[in-house]
């Protein structure tokens, strides 16, 4: 016989909320939706999750609200960390104060960049590469947003080359606040004299060299010019 629907035991829809916040949260944890990429569609979180439309429509409001995902209109719900700790960073690390970015940048950068040179495999050296190659042509290209998208990327490919998952995490909290220091360094143009070259710093990579890897980090974020 079936029950009728007020004998089914049905979770209190707050309840339903959370469990689904975790699920949601699970999957980006997992990597099974990295940072950067897009989550399924509404409907299709409906189906693969078994709760209701408004259900999922709570949880992705809350994790928007705690900085883990964005919803970028037209485009669909991009993933923006893996957890709470990017909005938090994001409100400190402001533009004015500039100083304290180069050092946390610094503090991230050196050592990914001595770890790179020690635990590099080949897939990291084609990344490094292609990224190098990528922020080079996004400097002849002349557009200051793509140069600064692209820097970042490279940057990002050396942490990731450095394995170690936290640093990484870590890094890509402080994400955001760290392209709007080289954004504020570039200007509204790219000027010759602001550019900076990351080709030592990738070949000293490439060459398993993590002293002078560091030092080739280190250098061009003396100053707040650096990027």
């Amino acid at each position: 016989m079936t029950p009728a629907v007020d004998s089914v035991a049905v979770p209190p829809r707050g309840h339903r909320v959370r469990q689904t916040i975790e699920q949601l949260r699970a999957r980006i944890l997992g990597g099974e939706w990295p940072v950067g990429g897009r989550i399924p569609t509404e409907p299709q979180l409906v189906a693969a999750l078994g709760v209701g439309r408004n259900t999922v429509r709570e949880a992705v409001r809350a994790l928007v609200h705690a900085g883990v995902l964005e919803c970028r209109q037209g485009s669909g719900t991009y993933v923006v960390s893996t957890d709470e700790l990017a909005p938090v960073v994001a409100r400190r690390l402001t533009d004015d104060r500039m100083a304290e970015v180069i050092e946390v940048r610094r503090a991230f950068e050196v050592e990914a960049a001595r770890l790179a040179a020690l635990r590099r495999t080949p897939a990291d050296l084609a990344a490094l590469g292609g990224a190098l190659a990528a922020r080079e042509a996004a400097w002849r290209a002349g557009r200051v947003d793509g140069f600064v998208e692209a820097d970042a990327a490279l940057h990002t490919a050396v942490v990731a080359a450095a394995h170690n998952t936290m640093l990484a995490e870590l890094y890509a909290s402080v994400g955001a606040a760290l392209r709007s220091t080289v954004a504020q360094a570039m200007g509204d143009t790219l000027e010759p004299e602001r550019y900076v070259d990351h080709g030592r710093l990738v070949a000293a990579i490439r060459d398993g060299d993590p002293a002078r890897a560091a030092i080739e980090a280190g250098a061009f974020l003396e100053a707040p010019s650096g990027a």
